[in-house]
């Protein structure tokens, strides 16, 4: 087995510090600035010649992200590395699994071959799989997937054990139900349909048994928050207080959290976009499927 280093691409140096400590293993650094043309630059302060690099970096907002992050895992390799390991704890380009409209591309492919091009291996979050039932399907490297559940479950016993679990629509009510089954709390389901990125009809059923609980709003992925304000909204109708937000990635737009502050009582994210609104840490979790991706 190699030795292990884990090296942060900017702005994840506390879940890659987190990594290396639970790994007992190596933080590296990488060195990254912007040419006047704002051509990136990198250069690795660490040997890597021989050992596993563990390249960290959450994927919302990839699109500056990205190129740098491959020229790392080339230079990487360039630089003697037996294995390159992406950890990327929100994977992005999972929406467009299919094409809806004629001449689309499907960029959940398109992403994939690339990722596949430049790393021996995967480790991200709860993706978003909507028409894939595994990231095997569309990636031809060793992925190994955390699922927040566990986590949500143990904040929820230790925060707000009095609550009535909500999940955003019909698709996620395996994925809401297993939270509600380890919190030990009742859930139910939305039904929802949209009709463009901030514009979705919510249909609540009704909740009126589930007065007396703290309703807790939980989702995969909040972006404009729509669905969650909404929901909230509605809830208010029903005669119940201002609901808990969760969201396992938490990729805000410029308003979002402080739309959702007006309706909600609290917001709570995971730790795989940072934001301050991170409560809830996966790290552990990580740190157990980079072990048993890196040892294969």
């Amino acid at each position: 087995m190699t030795q292990e280093i884990v090296i942060p691409l900017p702005g994840n140096d506390a879940l890659a510090t987190s990594i290396a400590r639970h790994l007992n293993v190596v933080r590296g650094s990488l060195q990254t600035r912007s040419f006047p043309d704002e051509e990136t630059y990198l250069r690795f302060e660490d040997e890597l010649n021989g050992r596993t690099v563990v390249l960290v970096c959450s994927l919302n907002r990839p699109d500056a992200k990205f190129l740098p992050l491959v020229f790392a895992a080339d230079a990487a390799r360039d630089l003697g590395a037996a294995k390159v390991v992406l950890v990327a704890p929100y994977l992005c380009y999972m929406r467009q699994d299919r094409r809806f409209h004629s001449g689309e591309a499907v960029t959940s492919v398109s992403f994939a071959r690339r990722v596949s091009s430049s790393f021996d291996g995967l480790v991200t979050v709860d993706p978003h799989l909507h028409r894939y039932r595994t990231l095997d399907e569309i990636y031809s490297i060793p992925s190994r997937v955390v699922h927040s559940a566990p986590a949500i479950a143990e904040w929820l016993l230790n925060n707000q054990k009095s609550a009535i679990l909500i999940g955003p629509d019909i698709e996620s009510e395996q994925w809401v139900s297993d939270v509600a089954g380890q919190a030990r709390s009742p859930y139910r389901v939305l039904r929802k349909e949209r009709f463009g990125d901030r514009n979705v009809k919510i249909e609540l059923p009704d909740l009126t048994e589930f007065r007396n609980e703290t309703p807790v709003l939980i989702d995969d992925i909040v972006s404009s928050g729509r669905t969650m304000i909404e929901t909230a909204r509605q809830l208010r109708q029903q005669g119940f207080g201002a609901p808990v937000c969760i969201a396992v990635h938490g990729l805000f737009t410029a308003d979002t959290e402080r739309e959702l502050l007006e309706v909600a009582a609290r917001v709570v994210t995971t730790n795989t976009v940072p934001h301050h609104t991170n409560g809830i840490d996966l790290s552990q979790a990580i740190t157990e499927q980079v072990a048993a991706l890196c040892w294969l």
